[in-house]
């Protein structure tokens, strides 16, 4: 198959998991572009439904960085602690609010370097806040895109960076945001770790395991 091919085919996919998932979307809930920072780096390791009932009394609390800036570390773990990590986590925030006040003039900067230069900032967090508060184009690569675009073919990566690029290389930067919502979503419904339901998979023609499986 060629570039050409695979770019087309990859758009196909994503215009039929589209009308799968029309509301597919970041399922983080957030004001501004700094609540989105902080409960991305609360996510480590713990669902977003989880970090939504744990981020209301965090930011009543800390409502900006300049508040969560100097705050004592123990009140910070204890309004974060169900979502694992505690410490580590109340870490990242702090020294991150901190940055952003020195920084940045307390606003959350919108360039990958300076995210990804932040405490606690990867940027798997820096592409969430990208392409969510700034509709600046981010792919984002967590477990569920890394284990669909593998099945697909669109990567053989098991780094999260390559796949990055990879999929970069792969779509167009338009679809970069709207794609990882997407994958997102069919990982979580139906290209599962353990259990696909490869029965009721909108792209299973697409997917080169289901092929080999059908030719035997």
């Amino acid at each position: 198959m060629t570039s050409r091919q695979r770019s087309e085919s990859a758009a196909t996919i994503l215009d039929r998991l589209e009308q799968t998932y029309p509301d597919a979307h970041c399922a983080l809930h957030y004001k501004t572009p700094w609540q989105l920072l902080a409960a991305t780096i609360l996510s480590a390791q713990c669902t977003d439904v989880r970090v939504n009932q744990v981020t209301p009394a965090l930011f009543a609390r800390y409502p900006r960085p300049s508040d969560l800036a100097v705050a004592d570390p123990t009140q910070v773990e204890g309004l974060i602690r169900s979502t694992g990590f505690y410490r580590n986590k109340a870490k990242s925030l702090i020294g991150c609010a901190d940055q952003i006040v020195t920084l940045h003039g307390g606003e959350v900067p919108s360039a990958m370097d300076a995210l990804v230069a932040l405490p606690g900032v990867g940027r798997k967090t820096a592409n969430v806040v990208l392409g969510n508060a700034f509709s600046v184009p981010g792919m984002v690569v967590d477990t569920h895109i890394g284990r669909v675009t593998r099945r697909l073919g669109w990567t053989r990566a098991e780094d999260a960076v390559r796949v990055e690029k990879d999929l970069c290389r792969l779509l167009p930067d338009s679809r970069w945001t709207l794609a990882s919502h997407l994958l997102i979503a069919h990982g979580r419904n139906c290209c599962r770790s353990r259990t696909a339901i490869c029965s009721v998979c909108p792209v299973s023609d697409f997917c080169p395991k289901i092929g080999v499986r059908r030719h035997r």
